[in-house]
């Protein structure tokens, strides 16, 4: 039974593990990133190591006194003064030199990371298809837009299936702030790994740009139910949202291995596990937009994805995305259908009507304390608008607001809209089509 997560209640966190074997690592893989640590970070107590490796204390501990049995590491037989009784530890030669040919293999270092195979289990019980979107929740994060009601209709349930959307239509309508705002919509918080691991190669995922670091959640002193704690391996995050342009290429949705340090940092894609991609201004990129949709009809289809190694193994890794394509042209001119088939939602953004023009000039007018002037708007619409065949974008409000207050703030009057300012404003909105005489 598939059980619907709402913003309110949160998601199930990934559990700490208990001993050694819950960590379904090799030995020698979490033994070699211990004494690397310890080499590059100085550490000596259980308890600083534990917090080095993101490991519970017990565990940490364990894995301490397999490296002593292996002659590693050695106690030091000194207590710190600031660790209460805790016992000191150091590296062993066999030790350094086993930490010096771990890191000539692999500079990483620090916390253990997850293996794939646990954190899959982990992207289920945070699936951004177990999320139900209400029309108050899109509502209330799409509140400053002004929005046709029939818009909401298709948007709801195409996010709360957590399916692909494309939205197409005409530029500076608003798609961008219809992704951002569905973003927004999405309240609860989602457990990020800091490394994930496939084959004993490690890949790094949480990144500062892309994921927003949540709270933390405190414990009441008074609630005889503490909070629980989850697995330190994980950063508690907002959903992510990764946004892309024109920048887009093929080569930024596969892994990036760094040959310096040997480890790979998650592609784009694996980076948004849990939260939105949003493709804006498909068709504006080097590559074509066919190619672009064809490298993700694996993972729209199949929710996995496939990734590949410097060796050339390729892999699985989920992918459980909310995969978002904007583009100002029509999608017959960029598609073909059997790609168009496999986005499952297509929405067109028009520009608004009249009636909704105006109501988007008036807020933007009070939000930038600009009084409203009619004769000022009959100029805009009986004589200016005619010339581009009425056709409103919900981006020229802002504009011509914009630049009359600029004008205002030049010419050194107070803020005001008048017919001449709005020729003033609206020259700058459209290139003259003429010649230029050179």
């Amino acid at each position: 039974m598939n059980m619907q997560t709402t913003p309110q209640t949160g998601v199930q966190p990934p559990p700490p593990p208990v001993t050694l074997e819950d960590m379904r690592l090799s030995v020698v893989m979490m033994r070699d990133i211990l004494l690397k640590t310890i080499f590059r970070k100085n550490v000596d107590q259980v308890t600083e190591i534990a917090t080095a490796i993101c490991l519970p204390r017990t565990v940490t501990q364990e894995l301490v006194d397999l490296a002593r049995e292996q002659r590693l590491i050695e106690a030091t037989g000194t207590m710190s003064a600031t660790a209460g009784s805790e016992m000191g530890y150091q590296l062993t030669d066999a030790g350094k030199a086993r930490a010096l040919d771990a890191l000539a293999q692999s500079e990483y270092f620090g916390p253990m990371p997850v293996p794939l195979a646990v954190y899959a289990e982990q992207v289920k019980r945070q699936s951004i298809r177990n999320i139900q979107i209400t029309r108050q929740q899109l509502t209330g994060a799409m509140g400053h837009l002004v929005l046709p009601p029939t818009l909401l209709d298709q948007l709801g349930p195409a996010v709360s299936a957590g399916r692909s959307i494309l939205m197409y239509g005409p530029p500076g309508n608003g798609k961008s702030s219809i992704s951002n705002g569905i973003r927004d919509a999405m309240g609860d918080k989602i457990y990020v790994p800091l490394a994930i691991e496939y084959a004993g190669q490690v890949i790094t995922v949480y990144d500062p740009i892309v994921h927003s670091k949540a709270e933390a959640e405190t414990d009441d002193p008074n609630s005889l139910r503490r909070r629980r704690t989850f697995d330190a391996r994980y950063i508690r995050c907002e959903r992510p949202t990764v946004i892309t342009g024109g920048e887009l290429t093929l080569d930024m949705l596969d892994l990036v291995y760094n040959p310096t340090a040997r480890t790979y940092q998650a592609s784009l894609q694996l980076k948004s596990t849990g939260g939105i991609f949003i493709v804006d201004d498909l068709g504006r990129q080097a590559e074509p937009p066919q190619n672009l949709v064809n490298r993700w009809i694996v993972p729209l289809e199949e929710s996995k994805d496939i990734l590949a190694l410097q060796s050339g193994e390729k892999f699985e890794v989920p992918f459980d995305t909310l995969a978002i394509f904007s583009t100002n042209f029509h999608p017959n001119k960029i598609f073909d259908q059997a790609a168009l088939r496999r986005i499952f939602y297509k929405i067109k953004i028009d520009g608004p009507n009249q009636a909704d023009f105006l109501k988007i000039f008036a807020m933007v007018a009070r939000k930038k304390q600009i009084p409203l002037n009619e004769p000022a708007l009959v100029h805009l619409l009986k004589k200016k608008y005619p010339e581009i065949d009425n056709v409103y974008a919900n981006y020229q409000p802002v504009f011509l607001i914009d630049q009359m207050i600029s004008i205002c703030e030049f010419e050194g009057i107070p803020y005001q809209m008048t017919p001449e300012l709005i020729d003033r404003a609206w020259a700058n909105m459209f290139v003259e089509d003429s010649d230029i005489v050179r």
